[in-house]
């Protein structure tokens, strides 16, 4: 899935971080030169170097002044999915690969207090709460506390067991809204755990940290994700 157009020219980097403004031969910032950015103020961009890659570059941006110019309020290396990632309207459920495409992120969770800043919804994780995988119950692809009797813990994951990864979490919308049954749940942007994710995206905890104090839900952050080229590429 495309995000960006094509860039008048050469394919840029993600920033590193806040900077005053590009240098004259420099390309638009990332977000400029995308299709769709979910219409906010507020964008993440998780972005790796080919579907193979379990590794690649977290940004968060702010739109700014009268001229609606993109700049990066901070970054992070990010993990992805064990398998690498693939277009997320083709993915399939326990493939351990990390779903392309723009997202909102309805809400963020955490066994951890909301670090100190946090305006978007945040739910504490406690010992009953479950994110249902299970394909056959009605919660499928839904926070569920306490989890229901057609939800299988044997297909559902049990939130307080993952003490490192969902210390803090965004919610991101893949297959969320109006969910496909097979084609995958529980995909957030989390903290890191000792490798590549099963699908997530995850970044350093106090990145996490940081970005959770960033966004604002009345500012729409999005979230897209892709690779530097080919049918998945973020640059067009």
């Amino acid at each position: 899935m495309s995000l960006l157009v094509p860039a008048a020219g050469p394919a840029g980097g993600l920033a590193a971080g806040p900077a005053a403004g590009p240098a004259p031969d420099a390309p638009p910032p990332l977000p400029e030169r995308m299709a769709d950015t979910g219409g906010g103020s507020q964008l993440i961009t998780a972005r790796a170097a080919r579907t193979s890659s379990t590794t690649g570059t977290l940004t968060w941006w702010d739109r700014r002044g009268r001229d609606g110019r993109w700049v990066a309020a901070g970054s992070a290396a990010a993990r992805f999915g064990a398998k690498g990632l693939v277009d997320g309207g083709s993915r399939r459920q326990g493939t351990n690969t990390t779903p392309t495409g723009l997202y909102d992120l309805p809400y963020a969770f955490g066994i951890r207090p909301a670090p100190e800043g946090t305006t978007t919804s945040y739910r504490r994780v406690t010992r009953t709460s479950w994110w249902c995988q299970d394909n056959d119950s009605r919660s499928y692809n839904r926070w569920t506390d306490p989890r229901p009797a057609d939800c299988r813990a044997a297909e559902s994951e049990h939130l307080i067991t993952y003490g490192t990864q969902y210390a803090y979490a965004l919610v991101v919308g893949f297959n969320y809204e109006r969910p496909v049954r097979g084609r995958g749940a529980g995909i957030f942007l989390h903290v890191n755990g000792t490798g590549p994710t099963a699908g997530c995206v995850s970044v350093p905890e106090d990145a996490m940290r940081r970005i959770l104090d960033w966004a604002e839900p009345a500012r729409e952050p999005h979230i897209a994700i892709g690779t530097d080229d080919g049918p998945t590429s973020i640059t067009g």
